[in-house]
Formats: structure tokens, sequence, C-alpha cells
């Protein structure tokens, strides 16, 4: 068999076309890249157009041999794995050559690495379900992530399902793609360009509020900067509310600063109860 370098669109599709095509021309892939990736090299190398029909064809295949086998590779597609694509067709070349004994050996060389992957990115989905910080704009939810792995196509439904009456987008710093909602329907949409619009006052307002009742309802005695990491990592803290500084909390309609966030000097817990009215749509986790 020859031995290829592939080269495709970036799109799960493509990646499965990489698959078809490498058995349809008994080609032994030693390396899969994005287009925007690709260097010419000296080796043997061909671009692979997207095929619905053979992406179909391929995962249809890999469901009847394995359903769990399916779900790691939709999912470890979305990992940051380094060389994620040819793990990946490993993982597919194995399974149909000696059928999904080895799945159960999580130590297996080609299982693990793609195991392990999926298990950080369901990891991370998990953490963002409470480090996601809403802001109101205009009548819109919005918010801002930058996660390692591509969790949004995760997080669709747990956010679509938590907020059906509402409409708001969730945009991702790191691969420049947004997930938008309104009306019981949702895209995940690249978006190359984007920055998220000031809070007006009454936004600005709901974002002290915050900042206070987080930093309130801090025991001094208690303080434990290394656990708060562990359960809070610090590369999630760019996006949410509570460590943001000043410039986050000032209103677009007033240039003046906004009163400092934090917690009233001497008083450990609001004084009274405020009065009844609309929840914080905005920075609530």
């Amino acid at each position: 068999m020859t031995e290829m370098v592939y080269y495709y669109d970036g799109s799960f599709e493509g990646f499965l076309c990489c698959i078809f095509e490498s058995y349809a021309n008994k080609e032994v892939l030693t390396a899969i890249y994005r287009d925007e990736d690709f260097i010419p090299t000296l080796f043997a190398s061909r671009a692979v157009q997207t095929d619905q029909d053979h992406a179909n064809r391929v995962f249809r295949k890999v469901v009847k041999c394995s359903p769990y086998a399916a779900d790691l590779l939709r999912k470890g597609f979305l990992t940051c794995l380094p060389e994620k694509e040819l793990h990946l067709y490993r993982l597919v070349v194995k399974l149909l050559r000696e059928g999904p004994g080895f799945l159960h050996n999580f130590s297996d060389e080609t299982l693990h690495p793609v195991a392990r992957a999926v298990q950080h990115l369901m990891g991370e989905a998990h953490l963002l379900k409470g480090f996601v910080r809403f802001s109101e704009l205009g009548g819109i939810l919005g918010s801002e992530i930058e996660p390692k792995n591509r969790v949004l196509p995760v997080l669709r439904s747990h956010f679509c399902a938590r907020y059906q009456n509402e409409k708001f987008f969730i945009y991702d710093r790191t691969h420049k793609e947004a997930l938008f909602y309104a009306s019981g329907k949702a895209v995940i949409r690249p978006l190359e360009d984007f920055q998220m619009a000031p809070p007006d006052e009454t936004e600005a307002a709901y974002r002290i509020l915050w900042k206070r009742f987080y930093d309130t309802i801090a025991i001094k005695e208690r303080y434990n900067p290394r656990c708060r990491m562990t359960n809070m990592p610090k590369r999630y803290w760019g996006t949410m509310t509570e460590f943001q500084g000043e410039d986050h909390f000032r209103a677009r309609s007033s240039p003046a600063a906004a009163p400092a966030p934090a917690a009233p000097a001497g008083i450990s817990a609001p004084g009274r109860r405020p009065e009844p009215g609309p929840s914080a749509p905005g920075s609530a986790p």
C-alpha cells in the first residue's frame, strides 16, 4: 500500500472522506492536515474533497461496528489532541481490522490518547456549564469563553434547554466560532472578528452586584487560593465577571468610573433585602 499525506477542508465530514479515500485508493495515511495548516512537502500528498455520501458511508460503518467508537470519533474530532486526525484515523483502521474488542482496554495504545482527550473535552464542557457568564445586550444574552477544546457542540443542548425562552449567543474566542440560539433553533457558525459591546447602565449595575456578592460571601479566615484554582482554574478567569477590572463595570452611557465593585467597607452582607424586581439576566452563572 502507498503512503500518503492528505489535506482537507477541516470539517468532520471532510475528515471522514479522508478515511474513505484511504481505503478506496489503498493508501496508508502518514499525516492529515487541514487546508490552512498544510505546508508543501516532498512526500506524496493530495487534497481530499468533501463528499457527504462518502462521509455518511464511513460513519454508518463505524456505528455498525461500535456505537461507542462512533461517539469517540465524533467527540474526538472536537478535542485539542495534537494530530487528532491521525489518531482518529488509526482508531478507525484498527476497529475495522480487529473489531471493537480493544475498546474495552483503556491502556490500548490506539484507544488511550483518544479516550483521554475526550475525557478532557467533557470535563472542560462540564466546568463551563458553571463558568459561563452572560451579559444582557439589548434583549439578547451574550457570553464569551476561551476553551482549549471545541466545546460549543457539547454545550449546545445544555444551554438551549436552560434558556429555551431566551435569545442568546456564546462566542468561542479560541476557535473563532459562536453558538446562536433563538426561537427554539440553535446554530454554530464561524465568526472571525467579534467585539463584545460595552454594558449599558442596567447591565453595569448587575455586574457590580454580582461582583459585590462574590466578594461579600468570601470568608477571610478560610481563604485558600490553591483550593480556589483547583475548583475554578485560573485560565477561565479571563471571561468571568467576578475577576474583571474596573472597565468591565463601566457603563457606555456614563464615562465616569463606576463605583468600585467590592463589598462595602465594614459590612459583611447587604443591610436589607432588595426590593422585589426582575432577576439579573446577564451576570448570573
